[in-house]
C-alpha cells in the first residue's frame, strides 16, 4: 500500500510539472495580430509604437498592414463580411464604424481599463445610441492656418485674429504679388473641410450652434451658417490663377515651394510641410468675426481602434487596446505623428513647435466637431458629399450661397424626419 502511494504520489508530481511546463509554453507562446489602416503612409512611426509596446507585451507582435486609404472602406468590408479581416481595425470616426459596430463585425470595447480617461468629445466619434464604446479614441486633427514665418517676417505682416484683418491681410499679400492662399475647387472637399469647418464654428459658437442644428432649433439657412460660407467663397480673389482645375495634391507643392503665403490646413499636414518647405512653418487660429468675441476651433476626432469580433486572439487584442488607452500611447503617439492629437486626458509633453503651438489652441478657445459628422449625414444622401459638390459650383458661380445652404438642409438627417 505504501509503494501504491508513492507511485501516485510520483504520478501526481509529474502531472503538477507537465501542467507548470505547459503553463510556461503558453505563455511564451507568440501571438501575431494584423493591424488594419488607411494611413499607408504612418508605417515607421507603427513601428515604433509597436516597438515600444513589445518592451511590456514581447509575446503580442502586431503587423501594421494599411490599404489605400481610397480603398480602406471597401477592402475592410470585404473581408468582414468573409469573416477575416485584420484583427485591430483602425476606426474612422462615426457612422462608417458605427454601421459596422451594428452589423457585429466590431466588439463592444466599454470596458477596457483607461477609458475613463476620455471625455464625452472624445467618445462620441465611436458610440452607439445605447452607450457602447466600439472603438478606443486614439487621435484628433485640428483645423487653422499654416503660413510662411519667413515670408511674413520679410514683409512685416502680422498674424490675423479677426476677419477683417485676415482680408486686409489677403489684400496685402495679393498687392505684393504673391498667392495669398493654397487652395483649389477641383477637390471640393478642401472648401469644405479646410474653409467652412475650420472656420464656421466662430459664427454660430461652437458646440452651442451644433446641438441647435440637431435638435432642430436652427438650419443650415440661418445667418451664423451662411456668413462663415460667405466668408470662404470671398477668398475666390486671392486662391491661385485657374484655382478651378487645381486640386489638393497640387497645392500640397505649392505651398513647401513657396508659391503661396498661407494654407487653408489641418494639422495633418505638419509632418508633409515639415519634410518638403525649407522655410520657418508657423500656424493661426481662424479669425473671429468681432475684435474681442470668443474663439472656437475645430479639434475633429479621427482616429479610433476597435477589435475584429472575429479574431481569433481576443484576449490579446483587448492587451493592446488597454495599452492603446493609457498615457505611454499617448504621448508617443502625439509626437510620431505630429498633427494628430491625443484625445485622452492624460498631460502630455508634446515636443514638435508647430503641433504645440496647435494644441494651445484648445486652451485659448472652445472646441467643437465638424458640424455634420454626428447623427445629420445618416440619411440616404450624404450632406458632407453634396457640400463638397457645391462650394466649388457656388465658386463658379453656378448656385448661390442661399442655393446651397437650402439645399444642403434638405440632406440632413432627423429621427423624425423633419
Amino acid at each position: 500500500m505504501m509503494k501504491m502511494k508513492k507511485v501516485c504520489l510520483s504520478l501526481a508530481l509529474l502531472l503538477i510539472l507537465a501542467l507548470s511546463i505547459s503553463a510556461v509554453v503558453a505563455q511564451d507562446e507568440v501571438v501575431t495580430l494584423t493591424m488594419g489602416s488607411w494611413r499607408t503612409e504612418d508605417i515607421e512611426q507603427w513601428d515604433a509604437i509597436i516597438a515600444a509596446f513589445n518592451e511590456e507585451f514581447p509575446n503580442i507582435q502586431v503587423n501594421f498592414e494599411p490599404t489605400l486609404n481610397t480603398e480602406y472602406d471597401s477592402s475592410l468590408l470585404v473581408a468582414l463580411q468573409g469573416g477575416g479581416g485584420p484583427d485591430l481595425v483602425t476606426c474612422r470616426p462615426f457612422d462608417i464604424s458605427l454601421a459596422l459596430y451594428e452589423q457585429g463585425y466590431l466588439t463592444d470595447v466599454s470596458d477596457t481599463p483607461g477609458l475613463e480617461n476620455f471625455g464625452d468629445v472624445a467618445r462620441s466619434g465611436w458610440i452607439a445610441d445605447d452607450g457602447t464604446i466600439y472603438c478606443v479614441p486614439m487621435a484628433s486633427v485640428l483645423h487653422g492656418f499654416i503660413y510662411s514665418v519667413d515670408m511674413f517676417n520679410e514683409n512685416g505682416w502680422e498674424v490675423p485674429a479677426t476677419v477683417d484683418e485676415f482680408t486686409a491681410l489677403l489684400e496685402t499679400i495679393d498687392a505684393a504679388g504673391i498667392t495669398p492662399l493654397a487652395m483649389g475647387t477641383r477637390d471640393g472637399w478642401t472648401n469644405w473641410t479646410m474653409g467652412f469647418h475650420s472656420n464656421a464654428p466662430n459664427w454660430y459658437m461652437g458646440e452651442a450652434g451644433r446641438q441647435a442644428l440637431l435638435a432642430g432649433d436652427a438650419a443650415i439657412t440661418d445667418a451664423m451658417f451662411v456668413e462663415p460660407m460667405e466668408f470662404v467663397l470671398s477668398w475666390a480673389p486671392y486662391l491661385p490663377d485657374g484655382f478651378e482645375a487645381i486640386s489638393y495634391a497640387d497645392t500640397q507643392q505649392l505651398f513647401p515651394l513657396g508659391l503661396a503665403a498661407i494654407f487653408p490646413a489641418g494639422s495633418w499636414e505638419i509632418p508633409i510641410f515639415e519634410a518638403n518647405a525649407d522655410f520657418e512653418l508657423g500656424a493661426f487660429k481662424p479669425p473671429v468675426p468681432e475684435a474681442g468675441q470668443e474663439c472656437f476651433v475645430t479639434d475633429h476626432v479621427d482616429i479610433g481602434l476597435g477589435m475584429n469580433a472575429n479574431t481569433e486572439h481576443p484576449e490579446a487584442v483587448m492587451t493592446f487596446l488597454e495599452w492603446v488607452a493609457g498615457p505611454e500611447f499617448a504621448e508617443r503617439y502625439t509626437n510620431l505623428q505630429p498633427g494628430f492629437f491625443s484625445l485622452s486626458d492624460y498631460e502630455i509633453d508634446i515636443t514638435n513647435p508647430l503641433a504645440q503651438e496647435m494644441a494651445s489652441w484648445r486652451q485659448e478657445c472652445s472646441t467643437t466637431i465638424r458640424l455634420e459628422a454626428q447623427y445629420l449625414s445618416r440619411g440616404e444622401i450624404s450632406p458632407r458629399l453634396e457640400a463638397w459638390r457645391l462650394f466649388p459650383a457656388a465658386f463658379a458661380g453656378e448656385v448661390t450661397v442661399e442655393e446651397m445652404a437650402a439645399e444642403l438642409q434638405t440632406y440632413l438627417w432627423y429621427p423624425d424626419g423633419e
